[in-house]
């Protein structure tokens, strides 16, 4: 069963699926081990930790896309990557589609911020009209049909830039088009996520941000409202910059740092055990 066909069972399943956001391979492992049943890269966290520079378009396709490919072989749970605006016009759509697919990507997020696209919890955004945001996802779906095995998530961003009625116009119209999940950014209350939620048909879902301009919901209300999927796509990232500017403070104080995982730990998680048990295997005599 590949990546895609996992995370369409796992959709037509009961639950709603908590969904953490990782940035690179590492954190995707620390995802899938910690039991979750989908992962999600995060545009926002791949620009910081890959680039150290904001999610305003300045990463590329390529950096991404590599970024994509290291963490889908890094784990055997579907993983859903950020494509942004698809990085162009319709033809760059359906090469970052492609592209993400053969990468390992369950599926592909597309956009319909203008470029230079930014993250959704941030001001200044823009969108492209209804007719480049419609032709943008009719493009991810046909090089979907075509062949690439991904699903297609369908993302507006009008909410904040042309109102609750266009978004829920623009949502309902990628569902029509063949989009397999459909996403709202920046609802700012229940009120909004449930008119979504009720007026648009197929799997939803909801962007979480810590300190971002939508309410931190349970993932049990979430499902009562309608969603079917509850996206964390920074929480890790925020654990671990605290963690790691306390231990920098405790170093620069001429401490050791406390309250950190044990090295035996790490070597588990990147693998050392079977790498050790795979190199008995193959030593001569």
């Amino acid at each position: 069963m590949s990546a895609a066909e996992r995370l369409r069972e796992l959709l037509s399943g009961p639950d709603i699926l908590a969904t953490p956001g990782c940035y690179d391979a590492l954190s995707a492992r620390l995802i899938e081990r910690a039991g979750f049943p989908v992962a999600f890269m995060s545009g926002f966290a791949v620009s910081a930790s890959r680039i150290g520079m904001p999610d305003t378009g300045l990463i590329s396709y390529a950096e991404m896309v590599d970024q994509g490919r290291n963490i889908c072989a890094a784990v055997s749970i579907p993983v859903i990557g950020d494509g942004d605006t698809g990085y162009g016009n319709a033809v760059n759509v359906q090469r970052t589609v492609r592209g993400y697919a053969q990468a390992g990507f369950a599926c592909v997020m597309i956009e319909d911020q203008a470029s230079p696209k930014r993250c959704g919890h941030t001001r200044g955004k823009q969108t492209v009209s209804r007719e480049e945001a419609f032709a943008r996802i009719q493009a991810a779906v046909d090089e979907r049909n075509a062949g690439a095995d991904i699903l297609i998530m369908a993302r507006t961003d009008a909410l904040a830039t042309e109102g609750l009625e266009e978004a829920i116009h623009r949502a309902t119209t990628f569902a029509s088009l063949g989009a397999d999940i459909t996403f709202l950014e920046g609802p700012r209350n229940e009120d909004q996520m449930r008119a979504f939620c009720k007026a648009v048909p197929g799997p939803k879902m909801a962007n979480l941000v810590e300190q971002g301009d939508t309410p931190l919901l349970s993932p049990q209300k979430l499902q009562a409202i309608g969603y079917k999927i509850a996206l964390y796509p920074l929480t890790l990232m925020l654990a671990g910059i605290q963690s790691m500017e306390n231990a920098l403070a405790s170093l620069k104080r001429g401490e050791s740092a406390a309250g950190i995982a044990d090295f035996p730990h790490l070597r588990e998680i990147v693998g050392f055990p079977e790498y050790n048990e795979a190199e008995k295997r193959y030593a001569g005599d």
